[in-house]
């Protein structure tokens, strides 16, 4: 990209990176202090980000760093393994390097399509899990109260007790509130402007004033460390290594799930299209990078990206000006963010799990797809009553049961004729059709695999024994089958010696290459081959079995026009 940089770029990277700083630095102190982080830590990881996908990522514009749906697995993971506020670090930094070193193996194997375990229902159900989570975890910190700790459910009794005992702290939720509405009122009718960097530098204005008066009633952030931290391996034992390996599973499975939405979003509206590998080798460059600074996990953000867009950010140049600029106020001004409010981080936190909330596409699962609706509610409610990283395991096991059970339990359909239309239709459909004479035509909508052969032979069986007339031909429109596994081949073989012994014949028509190639390497096409069992198509199957039997006494009785449409007539799906 550098080869080809453009010097009209330069100016309008310069001022989208001190733009887009303006915006970094409340969200990644925000971010790090929902995860249970101190708020410099969300600033490393930032810096660390900006700079490792400007080097390895394959988009022009996207950013990385923080985000809320993160913060959540991070506290959930990290939390309960620290004893201090050092071990946390260390422990939040680790988490960063192996969700990272993950994610690059994933990239390098070219894995990207596991984000395709996460269907749209599902991801709804776990950031409407994670939004509740955080909307909780930040209201002690809004209102002015100890930390609540536990469960879900745990927690949100404490808060709830402490609210009503009166222990909240009236200008600390003062601040916090009037920073939620200014935030929602500024996303609403103001978009443009920058309502988080208003809502924190005002939040700082008035924690300076407090303090100036002496009457340091909001609890604020402090001075922040000045000067930058030597990259190095953070000092974790084997078995706290072991005990955040599935909360870094957990965090690379969401991490890469979100960086692949967004690189698809903003892709095509460079020109580019999105290499799902590459992101995953960027994504744990950025991972590692920020874990070895003292970091913490990172993905890309809905909210920073398009700011960059809207600042006129034309490469990856203008992450690493935020970066530098990012760098320069810990180096030279740590002082400046001293007294930003922890209610106003609660609330910039606040404002952005509601931002993540997905009620409408869930009300619109309710009115499209129940059966999809009641997996986004069961994974919302893993989420919830089991922990943020059980319940996103919980979501990738509904995934994969989803699959397991459509692929196990497909459509089939008998198909017959509708008179004065071409082709052959489904009858459960179209009561009108009717059957050739001593024809079966059968259509199997799934590979066949060791889960659903049997399935597949059971039904077949049963479309013959309930035909009016004596069968002697099996006709399986194999067109969608797209595979067949050694399981379901033995299993094929047993039903054509069942048929034959029957009196009945079993052929394919529209059967795939590659399909006919697997029955090839089984030693089966051999078994198939007497009597022509293989067709084109299913009006050629039709026409063969036809004039075989073309004197058959039963199509005579039928009164039904033996002839049938030409070789190649589609099937209605």
């Amino acid at each position: 990209m550098l080869r080809g940089y453009r010097r009209a770029w330069l100016t309008k990277d310069l001022f989208a990176g001190i733009t887009l700083t303006a915006f970094l630095v409340p969200i990644g102190m925000s971010y790090a202090q929902a995860a249970g982080l101190p708020v410099i830590t969300g600033l490393y990881a930032t810096i660390a980000a900006l700079i490792a996908y400007a080097i390895f990522g394959p988009s022009r514009i996207l950013m990385l760093g923080p985000d809320s749906a993160l913060a959540a697995l991070i506290a959930a993971t990290v939390l309960p393994l620290s004893a201090n506020a050092g071990q946390t670090v260390a422990l939040a930094s680790m988490l960063a390097i192996l969700s990272g070193a993950l994610c690059v193996l994933l990239g390098l194997m070219r894995l990207g399509f596991v984000s395709d375990l996460l269907s749209h229902p599902i991801r709804y159900g776990y950031l409407n899990g994670i939004a509740v989570t955080l909307i909780v975890g930040q209201l002690p910190q809004l209102f002015g109260l100890h930390d609540a700790h536990g469960t879900f459910i745990s927690a949100s009794t404490q808060v709830i007790g402490r609210v009503l005992a009166g222990e909240i702290n009236t200008a600390t939720a003062s601040v916090g509130a009037g920073c939620i509405a200014t935030i929602l009122l500024l996303r609403k009718y103001a978009p443009a402007v920058p309502g988080v960097f208003i809502v924190a530098t005002a939040a700082a204005g008035v924690g300076w004033w407090l303090h100036a008066q002496r009457h340091l009633l909001v609890p604020v952030i402090g001075a922040l460390p000045s000067g930058w931290v030597a990259p190095h391996i953070p000092h974790v034992s084997i078995a706290e290594i072991s005990g955040l390996f599935g909360g870094a599973i957990a965090v690379a499975l969401v991490s890469y799930a979100d960086i692949s939405v967004m690189s698809r979003v903003f892709g095509p509206r460079q020109g580019r299209s999105s290499d799902r590998n590459q992101e995953l080798v960027a994504l744990g460059a950025a991972n590692l990078l920020a874990g070895f600074v003292q970091g913490c996990p990172v993905t890309s953000s809905s909210s920073r990206t398009p700011v960059a867009q809207a600042a006129g950010a034309q490469t990856q140049v203008t992450g690493v000006v935020a970066a530098a600029c990012i760098a320069s106020l810990l180096v030279a001004a740590p002082s400046l963010l001293a007294h930003v409010p922890y209610s106003a981080l609660a609330a910039v936190v606040i404002c952005a799990a509601l931002r993540i909330v997905e009620i409408g596409s869930v009300a619109r699962l309710y009115r499209q797809r129940r059966s999809e609706f009641a997996v986004s509610m069961l994974c919302f409610a893993g989420v919830i009553l089991l922990g943020v990283v059980q319940g996103i395991f919980l979501s990738v096991g509904l995934a994969l049961l989803s699959f397991v059970w459509r692929a196990w339990h497909p459509y089939d359909a008998v198909l017959g004729r509708v008179p004065g239309r071409r082709g052959y239709h489904d009858v459960s459909r179209h009561p009108e059709a009717h059957q050739l004479p001593g024809l079966l035509l059968f259509r199997w909508d799934a590979p066949l695999f060791f889960a659903n052969a049997n399935i597949f032979a059971d039904h077949v069986r049963r479309a013959v024994s309930r035909s009016a007339v004596r069968i002697r031909w099996v006709i399986v429109a194999a067109e969608p089958v797209t595979d067949i596994d050694v399981t379901a081949a033995d299993i094929l073989d047993a039903l054509r010696d069942e048929l034959q012994a029957g009196g009945i014949e079993l052929c394919f028509a529209e059967m795939k290459g590659p399909v006919k190639d697997r029955l090839r390497a089984y030693g089966m096409l051999g078994k198939f081959s007497a009597g022509r069992p293989f067709f084109a198509t299913v009006g050629e199957a039709v026409e063969h079995c036809v004039a075989a039997q073309q004197r058959s006494p039963a199509y005579r009785a039928a009164g039904v026009d033996a002839e049938p449409p030409p070789p190649g007539s589609d099937i209605e799906r």
